[in-house]
Order: structure tokens, then sequence, then C-alpha cells
């Protein structure tokens, strides 16, 4: 019994002995944590910290885009997507609930706001879900439109904000302009596409982003009397544009037109002003819308930069004047048209078949195109003297505007029958860029401009960080020589011979040439009249040259009546007078029967002016419900064409009109006159406004105006019937 004992004594030792060497480490441990505030090397008030640290992202605001009036063209905007929240037990007081109480009423109130039928609204909102949005038409809500469904105090209802990008001009130099998106790539990681000036400018555009640092409880709410740690948003730069809003609408409009009628391949439209190189307007089709992105499937790239043809007798220009420039040109002299033997196996003809007419002066060889005569004109100035002129109107080489891909074209100038047919545009590819870019030589008193869109780019603190200059790219022929050009082409227009008779604009001299290009195929030229592209590359005026501009349409749908000039010249005409207009350049001459010039509106009263305006021939567009005249547009003594619209504001809130039926031109004209932000959707012509005709518009509000062509009203009316 003793000997029991005492084992258990000794055991009781023992125990006794190692808690207390354990109780001696544990208070050992504890001193030197409270001394020296650390364990295995590491600050334990760092790793508390760090436990509640939270840290979020400040996005850096994407810089805008404007055309050379300050005009936006693109810009971020606030957006907001509509969510429903589903959950019962996320209400915890039921006078105040937080979930979607009654999805019969929610849905048919919400069905007034958004582009969603009721009993699909219903069935979203009765789904076994926390939360639901409601698709395409619950994202990219407008501000107002985020306000009105907010007043109607649905309980559930709510909206999670966001940016996107807005382009208030819908179809607007789309392919110029373009459009970036992330993209999800597999394993999650993401990468940034886009095309045009979106996405070559990107790094500049997109700035970088901030971040924000502070300490947070389970719930990731700030604690209070925390210490925020903020880096502050680099915002994107603001890039201007040499872009000119009033003139790209016309260009826009025109194109529109053409292709609705014709159903060409495609078409290329630049606009530029020779003295500078600025680019003024740039278009194309086919063309895509930048928000929808719908139609950029048929075609990713900007054509007018990236794309290479044979342009045919526009090429003509150049070889005149390389003609003239080397003396060899005599416009009097004579040839025999009709066909060119260039070697034993190749000749060439003239467009008439080889007919030719006769034996003709080389100024009307010009005036009727003959690819003869222009054949005579390269024996006279020899191939050498050709081919060093293409160089020097830098043809082969890149422009060198700034934009992504640009094409070179190519020279082919081998062989003999190649030489020959370089003189009028077959054989050898080019650009429409590198067309207008030679073309400023010939309106420019033989100074060729390097072509550019990118004005300046301005930071955030209003800081102009980049300029561009007007850059001299070349003086491939003297000033007499162009001016003799000019001449030339002007007879082109003018003359009862000439090709483009049908380019002529009242009130203004145009110099230019017609080209009628064969398509290369895979076993040769195509055939027949719609396989062609036709162009016009001109200047205006004639004698001082403000505007360059060159148009090409690729293979219209022609009736065997109408020639290729047709669709061309509804571009050409139409936008070079109206531009013309716009910039001011004052015509030789007014119709007296076409014209009006306004009156002061200011000491009239409403009904006066409006008699007045129609008495007149042009169309009165009252802004406002009030009777005294605050501001009319355009402005007095400016001259109208009649049949133009006249607008007229009066004192008080802003209403906007029915614009059913209005071109996109009239509805931008509009909106800079009653400064009301409007959306475009669309091509063609208004069918439907969001804003009811006579409502009041607030400055903040948005307008979406949406347009619609004329086969596609059809199609849809057949479809109804």
């Amino acid at each position: 019994m003793s000997n029991h004992k005492k084992n258990r004594n000794i055991g009781a030792a023992v125990f006794f002995i190692i808690f207390s060497l354990l109780f001696f480490v544990l208070i050992v441990r504890f001193v030197t944590i409270q001394t020296t505030g650390k364990v295995e090397g590491k600050v334990l008030a760092t790793e508390a910290k760090e436990l509640y640290l939270r840290e979020g992202v400040l996005p850096a605001q994407r810089g805008s885009i404007f055309d050379r009036n300050e005009e936006v063209i693109a810009e971020d905007s606030e957006s907001y997507t509509l969510v429903a929240v589903l959950d019962e037990s996320l209400t915890e007081d039921k006078k105040n609930p937080r979930h979607v109480v009654d999805p019969s009423e929610t849905a048919k109130q919400l069905a007034e706001y958004i582009d969603m039928e009721e009993t699909d609204i219903y069935a979203a909102l009765t789904k076994k879900a926390k939360q639901v949005e409601f698709g395409k038409a619950g994202k990219d809500l407008s501000h107002s439109v985020k306000n009105k469904i907010e007043s109607l105090n649905l309980p559930g209802i709510g909206f999670l904000k966001d940016t996107k990008r807005f382009y208030p001009n819908g179809v607007f130099a789309s392919h110029l302009i373009g459009y970036t998106q992330e993209i999800e790539e597999k394993g999650g990681e993401k990468k940034l596409t886009g095309t045009g000036l979106e996405m070559s400018y990107n790094d500049l555009l997109s700035g970088k982003d901030g971040s924000i640092q502070y300490e947070g409880d389970v719930w990731n709410y700030i604690l209070p009397n925390s210490e925020k740690h903020i880096k502050e948003p680099e915002n994107g730069q603001d890039i201007y544009l040499t872009l000119d809003k009033k003139i790209q609408t016309f260009l826009e409009d025109a194109i529109s037109q053409v292709d609705e009628k014709y159903s060409p391949e495609r078409i290329m439209a630049v606009v530029a002003e020779p003295k500078t190189g600025k680019i003024l307007a740039m278009g194309q089709t086919p063309t895509f819308h930048p928000e929808t992105r719908d139609g950029i499937e048929k075609s990713w790239h900007n054509e007018v930069i990236e794309t290479s043809y044979e342009p045919g007798s526009t090429m003509k220009v150049f070889s005149l004047a390389t003609a003239i420039e080397e003396g060899v040109f005599k416009p009097d002299d004579t040839f025999p048209s009709g066909k060119y033997k260039v070697d034993r196996r190749s000749t060439i003809n003239d467009h008439n078949s080889g007919e030719g007419w006769g034996t003709i002066s080389y100024l009307e060889g010009v005036q009727r195109s003959s690819n003869v005569g222009f054949a005579y004109l390269l024996e006279e100035m020899g191939t050498k003297a050709w081919r060093e002129a293409m160089d020097d109107f830098k043809f082969g080489q890149r422009t060198n505007i700034g934009l992504p891909n640009e094409a070179t074209g190519k020279i082919l100038y081998r062989y003999p029958i190649e030489k020959v047919t370089s003189v009028y545009g077959q054989g050898t590819t080019v650009t429409a860029i590198q067309m207008v870019q030679a073309m400023t030589a010939i309106a420019n008193e033989g100074v060729m401009m390097k072509p550019y869109v990118v004005d300046k780019v301005v930071n955030p603190n209003d800081e102009t960080v980049q300029e561009t200059k007007p850059e001299v790219a070349g003086k491939p022929i003297s000033k007499e020589t162009a001016k003799e050009v000019t001449d030339v082409l002007e007879t082109v227009v003018t003359g009862k011979n000439g090709t483009g008779k049908m380019y002529n604009i009242e009130g203004y001299q145009v110099a230019g040439k017609t080209g009628t290009a064969q398509i290369a195929g895979p076993t040769g030229y195509l055939k027949g009249n719609n396989n062609y592209i036709y162009s016009f590359l001109g200047l205006a005026p004639a004698d001082d040259p403000q505007l360059v501009m060159y148009v090409m349409v690729d293979r219209p749908q022609l009736d065997d009546d109408e020639s290729g000039s047709k669709p061309v010249s509804m571009i050409f005409n139409t936008v070079m007078k109206s531009s013309l207009q716009y910039l001011n350049i004052k015509p030789e001459e007014f119709g007296k029967a076409k014209t009006v010039q306004l009156s002061d509106f200011s000491e009239m009263d409403l009904n006066e002016a409006k008699k007045w305006v129609k008495d007149k021939g042009l169309k009165p567009i009252v802004l406002g419900e009030g009777k005294e005249i605050v501001q009319q547009s355009p402005l007095p003594e400016e001259t109208l064409i009649v049949g133009e619209k006249v607008y007229l504001k009066t004192e008080g809130p802003t209403t906007v009109p029915n614009m059913e039926g209005w071109s996109k031109r009239d509805v931008i004209n509009l909106s800079e006159m009653a400064d009301i932000t409007i959306n475009i959707k669309g091509e063609g012509y208004v069918v439907r406004q969001s804003a009811k005709p006579g409502t009041e518009v607030k400055s903040e509000e948005t307008v979406e105006i949406e347009f619609q062509s004329p086969s596609e009203a059809l199609n849809k009316k057949k479809a109804d019937e």
C-alpha cells in the first residue's frame, strides 16, 4: 500500500514539473510578444491591420473625343442597370420591404419605361432567385429613365451604376473613330480589343486607375475613425480631331442615300482642306453603329486607309500634271484616238470599245478621258519621268496619317503594258487617302500636304500635350503646273465633251476628273455595267480651292440607262455644295428663285415670323410654347435654299417638335439650336422619338431618336400586312 502511495506521489510530482515548465514557457512567450510585438519575425500590429485592410479601385474616366469645333463625338456617360431583389429574407421591416412584394403591379409599371413586354417582366420577377436583371432592356438606362423609375417607389427595385461609351451622333465616321471592349478569354483573363482611334489611342484615352485602402469590418463597411489611403486616378486625355461634325453629317447622309438606292459593294469618301491637310470628313459603307456594333461583321476595316485598289482614270490628274511639268502637254496638238499598240502582243482601247473619236486634240482627249491620248503623252514625257512622278506624288508609300494598318498600294512598272496602263490607273493600286494627299498638290499651288485627323491632345488639366501642325509632304509640281492642271480639269466639268458634266455645281467652279476602273477577277477583269469602280476626284472653288473631295463607289447596281457618275455625283455634289455654303464660301451667283436671305425675327411676334418664313417657301420649326422669339437659326442675313427649315425658339421651357420623316442633319441642327442631347439609332429618316411632340425636355435628359431607311420601312409595312 505504501509502495502504491509512493508511486502516486512520484507521478504527481512529474506532472507538476511538466505543467510548471509549460506554464513557464507560456509566460516567457507572452512576455516576449508583449515586449517585441513580433511572432516568428512578423509584427503582430501589421498582421492585425492587414486582417481588416480592404482595397478598392478608383476607376479613371476615359477621355472624350471631339470634332474641331469641340462638339462631342465620343464620351463616357453614366448608365444604369435595372435589378430586382426577390429574396424575402432581406426584408427585416415589413413596413419597408426590400424585396419585390407585388410582381404583377411591378411588371405593369416597369413596362412603361423599359423595352420589354409586361409578361416577360412578370416572368423574371417570379423566378426562384435572390436577384434578377432584365437583359438588354434593363441595361444602359439613362439618368432620366432611372429617376422616373425611382419615383415609382417600387419595393425591391434598384440600380447598378456603370459607365458606358456614348456616341451621340450614331453612325458617324465609325471606322475612323472605332470602339473598344474587354473580352474574357479562357482562364478568366481579360483582353482589350477594338478598332479605329479608340483602339490606337487607347493608352492616352484610358488613363490609369487609382486605388483606395481602408480598414473594414467583416461586412466590408469602413470602420469608424479608420485611416484611408487614396491614390487618385489619372483620368484619360481628350482628343480633338480635324473632323467637322457638320461636314461629316452631310457626308453620312449622302452616303446613306446612295447605299440605299444603288446597293454598292462599298463606298469611300473623304473631304479635306488642301492648304493644311486636315481631314474634315471620312466615311464609308459598309459601316456600323459604335455602341451596338450593328454591321461590324460586314467590314472591320477603315477602307479609306487600309484598302488598296486600281483607281482608274482619276489617276490621269497626276499623269496630266507630269506631262505639263515636263512641258509636253500641248492642248491644241492632236492624236489619233481609238486604239494604241503597246507592243506586238498588247493593244489598249479607248473606253468606247476602241472606236475613239477620230483625230482629236489633247485637251479634248483629257475631257473625253481617252486612254490612248495618255499613252501618247507617256511617249512624250518618257516612262522614267512618269515613274519618278509617281514617287513624288507618294504613290506606293504610306501617308503616315497616324491611323493603324495603313496600306501602301503597289506600283506595277516592269513590263511595257504596265507602264502604259499606269498612266490611266489600271494595274497599279492606290488607297483613297493617297489620292487625297496627291490632290492637295493640285489645289495648293504644287505643295502637297500630309493628311492628318488628330489635331491635338489635351490632358485633364486642360493643357495641350500634343499638337499636330500642317506638314508639307512634298512639292511634286510647280505652282504654274498646278494652275494649268486645274484649268484643264475645270473643262472636264464644263466642256461639252467633258465626262464630268454631272459634277457641275451651280454657283461654284468645280475642277476634277472622273474614273471608271475595271475590277480584277480570278480569270481577268470582270465584265458588265455593274462591275466597275466609279469615282470622282475634285476640288472647289477652282480659282481658290478650299476643299478637296474624293468619292469612290464600287459596283453600284445601275439601271440600263444610268451612268456610274450618277451615284458618285449624288455624294460629291451634295456634300461639296453644302460644305462650301456651311464654310461661308460665297458662290459666284445666287439663284434668285431658289434661295432666300433670312430676316431678323427678334422684332417680330411668332405668328408674323411664321408667316414670313412660309411665304418665302421655307419651313418654320417652333421650339417652345411662348409668343416671343428669343433665338433663331440660321442667323439673320444668312442665305437658305427654298424648302429648308428655320428654327424659331420662344421664351419658356424647351419643347420638342414632331420629327417624323426628318433627316439626321435636321435632327442635329435642332439639337444644337435647342440644346437637347440626342442619341441616334439607325439610318435613314426619323420613325420614332422618345420624347413626344410638344413635351418639355430638360438639358440633362437624352432624347432617343430612331431612324429607318425607306426599304426597312417598306419591309416592315409588308410584314404588318
